[in-house]
Formats: structure tokens, sequence, C-alpha cells
């Protein structure tokens, strides 16, 4: 039997209601996830990550996906982030099938829908801050002087305006997560996904990570954070435990 965990629609930290999520009436899933298993084979082995999941992210929600290595929590995330396929179930992504896309069109609802924030960061070399966030614009076929222009807007709203032109190995680790989740930002995503994003930061920039995380939400922005950490787990609205493929309580 697959495993399902609902918080209360809308329902953020305290009882109070989560940022963006209705007052009144039906609120809105930015993530449906329906029967979700995931299932590795290697040779005559099979190897079941997850087994029947089912999960609602709502939108303006705060989400932490909680669990230690081997949980499944990566391949929740993989598949939330339209990475991977289910083997069985249902994924609805702002209302739509992810079922039913081909490769190209998950490309496209992962450039456009889901902005993405990483552990390792993941930016270019010698390539400025400026730069590394424009990237996904040019994927999108945006201009160039529009790109560097809302590149540039969302550096300086994380801080970094002064930075715009340094490499990854000109700024400090904190800085470097900061343009990350700029780059994330830029092409104004309905979902942010981010995967264990203090994990190689100290605990002040890892804690000024949380709280940028926190004032985006707040602004309306869904997030998503997946972490084994249970210290970075509690400064979302609500968390979700992931053992063995399962959600638990």
């Amino acid at each position: 039997m697959g495993s399902t965990v609902f918080a209360t629609p809308g329902q953020g930290a305290f009882g109070n209601p989560a940022p963006g999520a209705p007052i009144s009436g039906d609120p809105t899933a930015v993530i449906e996830l329906r029967g979700i298993t995931r299932i590795y084979s290697t040779g005559r082995l099979e190897v079941a990550a997850l087994r029947g999941v089912d999960l609602d992210v709502w939108e303006g929600d705060f989400l932490a996906i909680v669990g230690p290595s081997g949980s499944g929590k990566s391949t929740m995330m993989n598949i939330i982030g339209c990475l991977d396929r289910p083997t069985a179930g249902s994924y609805r992504l702002g209302g739509t099938p992810v079922e039913q896309l081909s490769d190209d069109d998950l490309a496209r609802v992962r450039g456009r829908a889901i902005g993405f924030v990483f552990q390792s960061f993941n930016l270019l070399p010698r390539t400025s801050a400026l730069e590394n966030v424009a990237t996904p614009l040019l994927y999108q076929g945006v201009g160039r002087k529009e790109r560097y222009a809302r590149a540039q807007v969302a550096l300086e709203r994380l801080g970094l305006g002064d930075r715009l032109h340094h490499e990854p190995s000109e700024l400090s680790g904190g800085q470097q997560q900061r343009v990350a989740i700029a780059r994330a930002l830029v092409t104004e995503p309905a979902l942010i996904l981010a995967d264990e994003p203090t994990g190689n930061l100290d605990s002040q920039s890892g804690a000024d990570v949380i709280t940028l995380l926190h004032e985006l939400n707040q602004a309306g922005t869904t997030i998503v954070l997946i972490t084994h950490d249970s210290d970075v787990a509690v400064q979302a609205l609500r968390q979700v435990h992931v053992r063995d493929g399962l959600l638990v309580q």
C-alpha cells in the first residue's frame, strides 16, 4: 500500500496559512503526486526507490522533504524536477500531466517552470556572475540585451550588484550560492527546487541562504527543499519525511 502525507491545504507553520495559500476556497496545487513508484533494475535485481508516494505541494508553500541517504528523497527530487520519470503513478505539475509530456516538452518545463538550486552550485567556471545568471535565458531565446538586464536585476535583488563581473573563484561560497539562486529565479519559475542548498556552506552562509529562501517564499515563490539535515528542515513551513521509499509521519 502507498503512503499518503497531506498537511492541511494551505497550512503553514504554527497553524498559519502558508504564504500565497487561499484563505478560503480550493487551494491551488503546484505539485500533485499520486501513487508514485520508481523501480531501478540491475540485471535480475530490482530496487524500489519509491513505493506509492502521494504528495501535494500548494502554491506559496515552503516544503522540506527530509530523509537520510538512501531513503528515496533524491529520487523524489528527480521526479518532481522532471529529471526522471516514475515507473508507475501520476504527476501533475501546475495541472499538467507530466507523464504525457515528450522528452522535449520535459526539457521546456525544466527550463521555464522550475528553478534548480544545487548543493554544488553548478556555476560555469571562468564565467562572470552576470553571464552565469543570464545563461538559462539564452536557451529560451531571449535576446542578449534583455538577458543581461534581467540577470542584473536578479543579482541585485540578492545583494550582488557589486559582484556582477566576478567569476565563481572570486566569490565566497555563500556568494556563489546566491548567484545560483539568482540563476534559478531569472526565468521567473513557478517552483524553486533546492537540493541540499546549504550543504557546502559554513553555518552563517547556510543561515543566510535559508533567510533568502524565506524572503522569496514570502514574496510568493513556491519552494521545495530537499535535505537530510533536521536543523535545516525545521526552517521550512512544513516537512514530509521519506524513509525506505515511503512518506512517514
